[in-house]
């Protein structure tokens, strides 16, 4: 299930079932490991090394089930090899690149999406692919596949049960070093900022939220429910941390692209807008109710939940893997390769409804993006 050239997903009906076949049984497998995790105490090193082995399988494949990482290479190829801005010309703008005719159509008229930190690591990595889609998709794939690699580590030091609840999980592994997907740097700058904290590194906690800020906007939605919980437990947080990092990546952020990267927020919300077909919106207005009403009413829920989640932020306990999880579950616009957001933080947060929900949300997502 290779992606190919205009964001089209190649392979047959047949291949279609037989991959989601495959993968279905691989979650279950998943399931079982952890539910043997859970009954019977099993050697770190072991959990760890077939989490990584899980994880930097899908290299050896080619771009699996979205185009995403050709996108990213034409944005970086916009700024370093044509001179431009990315959040203000789009792929379309150079049709004789050779990124462009690898864009999907949804992408090709649109500015970048993402924050400003990714797009400043996306050029060299662009410089490095040249004129090849193959290089870029490998490059985009394997720093992915590192990002989940890390994630698996950060969750080890919360035990083996964490390690494997990131590390063999069989989506992550598929949209992640399978599909490149710069999601997997926002998991992973997450979970070195909330291992950095249990540690007492605040200034390191500091630098990798700000940095997970900028790949993408995320982190900036669960910000308040961190920030709120240091609070209540008599932390200092690292102000001076926060501001450094903020002004450092941004700053360069502006001084290499303006500040037409704020316009990303533009795109960003006319995404938000849209729905795709396993967003629980779309699921509801299947059922006949207007889609702008359910919208409306999974944003209402989302709203509550997240009041509730800052209270008990409040008190000390900041429910940051349900956050995202509801977030996700809420959004009129969601793709599995999202779950990087959701599972590394249930694997670190001894969150049972968070868990149990980032896995309901792992099963239900499982065929998303499969052709069949």
């Amino acid at each position: 299930m290779a992606a190919a050239a205009g964001g089209e997903i190649t392979g047959s009906s047949s291949w279609a079932w037989a991959f989601l076949v495959v993968l279905a049984v691989g979650f279950v497998a998943y399931l079982s490991g952890l539910l043997a995790l859970a009954r019977r105490a099993a050697r770190l090193r072991a959990v760890v090394v077939l989490a990584v082995a899980v994880q930097l399988v899908p290299l050896a494949a080619p771009l699996l089930l979205s185009s995403d990482a050709w996108a990213y290479w034409a944005y970086g190829r916009i700024a370093v090899e044509h001179d431009s801005n990315p959040y203000r010309d789009a792929p379309l703008d150079f049709p004789g690149d050779p990124a462009t005719e690898w864009v999907g159509s949804r992408w090709l008229d649109s500015t970048s999406v993402y924050g400003p930190g990714f797009t400043l690591a996306s050029e060299p990595v662009a410089a490095a692919a040249g004129t090849s889609e193959d290089a870029a998709a490998w490059l985009f794939k394997a720093l992915a596949g590192a990002a989940a690699v890390a994630m698996t580590l950060f969750a080890a030091r919360y035990g083996a049960f964490a390690a494997a609840f990131v590390g063999w999980n069989p989506l992550l592994a598929v949209h992640l070093a399978g599909g490149g997907h710069n999601d997997a740097w926002v998991g992973a700058l997450l979970l070195a900022s909330v291992a950095a904290a249990a540690a007492g590194r605040r200034n390191a906690a500091a630098v990798a939220w700000i940095a997970g800020i900028a790949v993408k906007w995320v982190p900036l939605v669960l910000f308040p429910l961190r920030a709120l919980e240091v609070r209540a437990r008599g932390q200092r947080p690292d102000h001076l941390a926060l501001a450094l990092a903020t002004v450092a990546i941004f700053g360069l952020a502006s001084w290499r692209y303006g500040f037409a990267w704020l316009g990303a927020f533009g795109p960003l919300a006319g995404n938000a807008e849209d729905t795709t077909s396993f967003a629980l919106p779309h699921r509801l207005s299947q059922l006949g109710v207007p889609i702008e009403v359910a919208i409306g009413l999974f944003v209402a829920v989302f709203a509550a939940v997240y009041g509730a989640l800052l209270l008990r932020a409040w008190r000390g306990r900041a429910r940051l893997a349900l956050a995202a999880g509801v977030l996700v579950a809420c959004s009129p616009y969601v793709a599995p390769w999202y779950l990087a957001w959701v599972v590394p933080l249930a694997a670190v947060e001894e969150d049972r409804a968070a868990r149990g929900l980032a896995l309901a949300l792992c099963a239900y997502l499982l065929p998303q993006t499969i052709p069949v």
